[in-house]
């Protein structure tokens, strides 16, 4: 018959495999790196297809067919669907400026921000070479300072102000882990869609570096290119810190929400049933 100091020894060594096993199962938990890269890529990919398609296509069919109101709605649009679809996997930054913003919270892997451009970056170019190779001119895609004395100032001003408002929608939603809910998919994706109605003809509402310069490398042309990795940087980073002014540290929700939501992939171990002893 056991003894209470064998049941004692028993209970304690059962706590510590559930402990050693709870922390395999997290630890096997933590989605994959690659995973996370190629949802970013792939994100960044249909957004550039979209946001600078409609230039390409009504080039393409030599009028204007896709009205400025259809032009910037359509990446909002995107926005608000890729969100409510892969924005657990990713984050789904889709933007160097929001990994930036989220980085500089605190909220994010200082390692990942890297390779997250490089994917968003590439993702971008790969747009452009799609578009390129389907309807040639490219560059009908591309985002340029209004064509006017001042304009490069004025459209700089304007991505910074634009950046600024969107990232700071961007990190309040992320608080309290609602990235990846249906708040934060209607709020991201009808503000894109709402700065582009009324700033695009300044500087094309950007907001977004890797979406002006990916088809800006594939056309050659690099007219303004410095405004929209200045403005989305500085945009970044007075929304940055905006929301630690008004809502302190961030907190696990709000982490989870920048990198993906901690959902189990397919095959994590599941920890055992630890049953009490009589």
């Amino acid at each position: 018959m056991a003894t209470d100091q064998d049941i004692d020894a028993e209970r304690a060594a059962l706590l510590r495999r559930r402990h050693l096993i709870r922390f395999e199962e997290d630890t096997l938990r933590l989605r994959p790196l690659w995973i996370r890269l190629t949802i970013e890529f792939l994100g960044t990919f249909v957004l550039v297809t979209v946001a600078a398609g409609s230039g390409v296509i009504n080039h393409y069919v030599g009028g204007g067919p896709i009205s400025r109101t259809a032009a910037v709605i359509a990446p909002g649009a995107v926005v608000m669907a890729l969100i409510y679809a892969w924005g657990p996997l990713s984050g789904l930054h889709i933007n160097p400026a929001v990994t930036t913003a989220f980085a500089a919270r605190g909220v994010f892997p200082a390692w990942w921000v890297v390779p997250y451009w490089v994917a968003q970056f590439a993702g971008a170019i790969c747009a452009a070479l799609f578009l390129q190779a389907m309807f040639t001119h490219v560059a009908a895609g591309g985002n340029y300072p209004i064509a006017t004395p001042g304009g490069d100032w004025r459209s700089l001003v304007m991505e910074t102000v634009l950046t600024a408002i969107l990232v700071s929608v961007i990190l309040n939603t992320a608080t309290g882990g609602r990235s990846i809910g249906h708040d934060a998919a209607i709020a991201v994706g009808s503000t894109v869609a709402l700065l582009g109605l009324f700033a695009s003809p300044i500087s094309g509402a950007s907001m977004n570096p890797a979406r002006t310069l990916g088809p800006d490398i594939v056309a050659n042309d690099y007219t303004g290119w410095w405004i929209y990795i200045a403005g989305p940087v500085i945009g970044a980073a007075i929304a940055v810190a905006i929301i630690g002014a008004v809502r302190g540290l961030p907190d696990k929700e709000e982490q989870e929400a920048a990198q993906g939501s901690s959902l189990p992939i397919l095959g994590s171990p599941k920890a055992p049933e630890i049953k009490e002893a009589p």
